[in-house]
């Protein structure tokens, strides 16, 4: 029996545990952050905060203690990105060398521009791997069919993972470019951002696919650039990702947009997520960052950064890009 610590207890941490804690094969610890928080769930078994109405399994294990959670032989880190490195270094005086990281967590570092993978290795030489792909918590933690990638380097790595979290709703498929799940994963955030506020302002579906077609050249684009394979980009991580996050109901970063496209200030919409993170937020200036530094230009990205932090209004964004010089596609 595997041994398996999911490391934050949002949403999307509390799906995968379910979906793990499902399959009566491995022992699972969920970690929340704070005391209160892991008390709550244990208590009710059920995370009210972040994922109300799915029960927690009574041999899932919550806590807050660090210590006992990496026990386990894998911890998936499911962390909102910007406290993944404080997270990492709360975890180094437990790491052993058969540890496995498996980062959940989607987007690029500020300053640095570094992708998640990175951020880990300069802090621990544990083995590592990426989860990817589009995959909803909800319909995850109700185990409606869903497809995802993970990505790593190392073959044997990759061959555990899959068998760990297959299941009859969970198809995992492998992959050794993970430059390409990462970028695909974080950058799709900010195309969702984009695409919400065609979908705010009522541009129509036109408006939408061009948005989503666009926004992909972009990510394929920088993501080639930083090294990944363009193949990748067409596949669950890239397209797939995308596709999701841009035309899902469920997405916070499409919601974030539309409220955006409908005239609301990023303050109060951000306020109004409870808690929750819509991670293109944070992304889109690292993603020009990175983009400059490889000499890539993404437009959509641009606009969306100048509407989320230079007070920029939707319409003249959208009218810019509607108005660039002519191009080749």
């Amino acid at each position: 029996m595997s041994r398996i610590a999911v490391i934050g207890a949002g949403a999307w941490g509390t799906a995968l545990a379910l979906s793990l804690a499902r399959q009566q094969r491995h022992a699972v610890t969920l970690w929340a952050h704070t005391p209160t928080h892991a008390s709550s769930m244990a208590q009710s078994r059920e995370n009210t905060r972040f994922l109300p109405g799915f029960p927690l399994p009574t041999d899932l294990r919550v806590t807050a203690s660090l210590p006992e959670a990496l026990e386990s032989g894998v911890l998936l880190l499911v962390t909102p990105s910007e406290h993944l490195p404080a997270t990492v270094e709360a975890a180094l005086p437990h790491l052993r060398s058969n540890h496995i990281l498996l980062c959940a967590s989607k987007g690029i570092q500020d300053g640095t521009f570094r992708r998640m993978s990175e951020v880990v290795a300069a802090l621990s030489p544990v083995r590592f791997a990426t989860l990817g792909g589009p995959s909803f918590a909800r319909e995850v933690a109700a185990a409606l069919p869903t497809a995802v990638t993970l990505a790593s380097m190392d073959p044997a790595i990759l061959q555990q993972l899959q068998r760990d979290f297959s299941s009859e709703s969970l198809r995992v498929y492998t992959n050794d470019d993970v430059v390409g799940v990462e970028l695909g994963g974080a950058l799709k955030n900010v195309i969702a951002l984009a695409a919400g506020v065609v979908a705010g302002l009522e541009l129509g579906s036109n408006a939408s696919a061009a948005l989503i077609a666009r926004g992909m050249a972009e990510i394929t684009r920088l993501a080639v650039a930083c090294g990944a394979r363009p193949e990748t980009m067409a596949g669950l991580a890239g397209y797939g990702d995308l596709v999701l996050t841009c035309t899902g109901t469920l997405s916070r970063n499409r919601t974030v947009g539309v409220e955006l496209g409908r005239g609301r200030l990023l303050p109060d919409i951000i306020a109004g997520l409870n808690g929750k993170v819509a991670e293109g937020v944070r992304c889109t200036g690292a993603a020009l960052g990175l983009a400059a530094k490889h000499g890539v230009e993404m437009p959509i990205t641009a606009e969306m950064h100048a509407i989320l932090h230079r007070g920029r209004a939707p319409r003249d964004a959208i009218r810019a890009l509607m108005t660039r010089p002519g191009r080749d596609e």
